[in-house]
């Protein structure tokens, strides 16, 4: 039986939506799990191209060493009165993938190359998290073959973020000698997502009535946080980021500018080094073209806090109020 530590009696309250150590490699995934009909909790797969021939390859990094950015690319620090932490990330999902060939291309007008799934059973159109690819850094999240990418040369890449799972440290005050764990946090970073229950860490969690209960669809924002503490038991806790607050980076926002709302987030393609480079697919490739979508988790979970020591305190009344990624930078290998 699942016991409910008592230093977090605040329930499932909704909430407003230091870095200690470089982010260490990700602890081993636990299994697959189906739950109902459709539900992936964390699905495990290599994401399977319909097509045969050189393919462009995305795969994600995660760097807490990258610049940490604000929605329009400028270098940005932690709010006055808030705390902050480079998560240790698991798991990333992304709905929408689009390359534009310039600045003055508007969202939509390039080569939409993706769109994940979505769904009405909430109400709203959504996303829907059942049929969401959740994958490891290093991982193939999206591949096409290059012949069905129309030839030409893109300078920007538009990713529109969908979910992601990290770790976290955590200070209980109310556990004997204040406690201080990790837990871990999922936050759903789409314009609407449809979630009928997900595995947080290693439970099942069914969203809370505070934020509409199973089978609802939820704005940006939505997220779920466990822990479980020797001698205690888990807790389960979920919340609802407030409307904007989530960061999106697009540093072409005055020449294309992305819907509030949404999780597109914009950035040039570059080489290794990091300078940019237009990617260029001629339609004669023989070759795979790779490209590393390096994500800044840079400070990128952030809460506002009540006792300002560093550490995040849910049972003080301390809330997230920003979970967004601080910037992108697509890098490419031919």
């Amino acid at each position: 039986m699942k016991k409910i530590i008592p230093f977090f009696l605040i329930a499932a309250v909704v909430f407003s939506c230091k870095k200690k150590t470089d982010d260490p490699e990700p602890e081993p995934d636990p299994p697959a799990t189906t739950t109902g009909a459709s539900t992936k909790i964390y699905p495990d797969t290599v994401w399977t191209s319909t097509g045969t021939g050189p393919q462009l390859i995305f795969q994600f990094k995660f760097d807490s060493t990258q610049a940490r950015l604000d929605n329009f690319g400028n270098p940005s620090t932690v709010a006055a009165g808030n705390g902050a932490y480079s998560p240790r990330f698991n798991r990333m999902a992304a709905h929408y993938v689009e390359l534009a060939q310039n600045d003055l291309t508007a969202l939509g007008a390039g080569k939409v190359l993706y769109k994940a799934p979505e769904t009405t059973k909430g109400g709203a159109n959504a996303i829907d998290f059942s049929q969401s690819t959740v994958v490891r850094q290093g991982v193939t999240f999206y591949s096409i073959p290059l012949s069905q990418v129309t030839a030409g040369t893109y300078k920007w890449l538009r990713l529109s973020l969908s979910y992601q799972n990290y770790d976290i440290p955590y200070k209980a005050n109310a556990i004997p000698g204040n406690h201080i764990g990790n837990g871990t946090l999922a936050s759903f970073l789409g314009f609407k997502t449809y979630v009928e229950k997900y595995k947080i860490k290693t439970q099942d969690y069914v969203p809370s009535s505070a934020v509409g209960g199973p089978n609802t669809t939820h704005a940006q924002g939505y997220w779920g946080f466990e822990t479980n503490i020797s001698g205690f038991g888990y807790y389960m806790l979920d919340g609802q980021a407030s409307s904007g607050a989530t960061t999106v980076v697009n540093p072409n926002f005055a020449n294309s500018p992305i819907p509030a709302g949404s999780c597109v987030v914009t950035a040039m393609f570059a080489d290794n080094n990091g300078t940019a480079q237009p990617l260029t697919i001629t339609g004669s490739e023989t070759q795979n073209i790779i490209v590393t979508v390096s994500l800044s988790t840079n400070k990128s979970f952030e809460w506002h806090e009540v006792n300002a020591d560093g550490y995040y305190q849910p049972e003080s009344g301390e809330y997230p109020v920003d979970m967004g990624i601080r910037g992108m930078i697509p890098k490419v290998q031919y």
